[in-house]
């Protein structure tokens, strides 16, 4: 009965929070504020928050049709699919404060690693297309990639080196041990050292997620939509739905990162409202959830909208440019400082 009670729960965990439900609603809504606020930045009345939401039930709906040059018809139909999994299995092993999905957390590595997929995803489904669009789109995603993997990097380095000299134990990548750290210590962005690479995280986000004006695989001025020239219909909504949840991944990764103390002060005020036992495991959780998403609302307005409303879009080198000098910049002078203990 306990096995079966315990392939229920983690079941709950894929399907509803933190997994498939909660990527998809929170994504989405990311997604919708985003685009309203730049709207009103640039003094337009701008979509309704919905409006992700409504374009997505609207593709699925639609057709599919696949390009008589594609090579691959599977690859072309599969790419979304595997970019959305990955997405969803990388938010059940990122750490909500003091809530995780499964009893082991995954190190640091192991979410680089997973963070590949989504990118790689895009690039084999744009080569199978057989569109020249899409073989121009691929050419500048894998370049975006090489650009913001280098600072992410250093900054996922110069957190585990933090943390692993506090603690003696050198250097860590473990989540479970930078998690601790901040809630016996107070969250990372506290330490004068970590604010530069959390500001070079900051900055990698747009990137990671591929948003205005780090938009460069897709320039819809230039390219059509480059990587996704060819799709339409459900797989389109697919590869909307996984931009969403991006943006949601990579700010929940920054909270995790460097935003982990909160869960504590969670925990207190659930103490001090007096529950205990399974309702205050399940009171605390969703306070976890709700907090997590608005921390992630305020990181997407700093760092996607606001830059979103205010550049105009960068051409490949530029960007090139920008992640391997200002962002690795920022995050190696934390790494150093880390390094000697300050």
């Amino acid at each position: 009965m306990s096995i079966v009670m315990s392939a229920l729960q983690y079941l709950g965990y894929i399907l509803i929070f933190p997994g498939f439900l909660f990527c998809f609603l929170a994504g989405l809504l990311l997604c919708g504020i985003d685009r309203k606020l730049v709207a009103k930045m640039q003094k337009r009345v701008g979509p309704p928050i919905l409006q992700p939401f409504y374009d997505f039930f609207k593709l699925c709906g639609k057709e599919t049709i696949i390009p008589a040059a594609a090579s691959s018809k599977t690859v072309f139909l599969m790419a979304p699919l595997v970019g959305l999994a990955s997405l969803v299995v990388l938010q059940l092993f990122i750490p909500v404060f003091n809530f995780t999905a499964f009893s082991g957390m995954a190190d640091i590595i192991v979410i680089l690693y997973l963070l590949l997929i989504p990118a790689l995803a895009n690039i084999l489904g744009g080569a199978a297309s057989g569109s020249p669009y899409a073989g121009v789109g691929l050419s500048r995603e894998m370049v975006t990639i090489i650009a913001c993997e280098l600072p992410l990097v250093l900054v996922l380095l110069s957190v585990g080196k933090a943390v692993g000299s506090a603690t003696g134990e050198g250097l860590t990548f473990s989540f479970s041990s930078i998690m601790a750290y901040q809630a016996a210590h107070g969250s990372l962005i506290l330490k004068a050292s970590m604010i530069p690479a959390a500001v070079a995280m900051l900055m990698v986000i747009p990137g990671e997620t591929g948003s205005h004006p780090f938009d460069a695989a897709e320039a819809e001025t230039e390219i059509c939509e480059g990587l996704l020239a060819e799709y339409s219909g459900p797989p389109l909504g697919i590869f909307k739905l996984s931009h969403a949840i991006k943006m949601l991944t990579m700010t929940s990764l920054f909270v995790a990162l460097f935003l982990g103390g909160i869960g504590g002060g969670i925990e207190s005020l659930v103490a001090l409202a007096g529950l205990s036992g399974a309702a205050a495991g399940g009171v605390s959780v969703l306070l976890e959830a709700i907090v997590l998403f608005l921390l992630c609302v305020v990181l997407t307005v700093v760092c996607i909208s606001f830059v979103h409303a205010v550049t105009a879009r960068l051409k490949i080198e530029q960007i090139f440019k920008f992640y391997w000098t200002v962002a690795s910049g920022l995050a190696l002078i934390s790494l150093v400082l880390a390094w000697y203990g300050l």
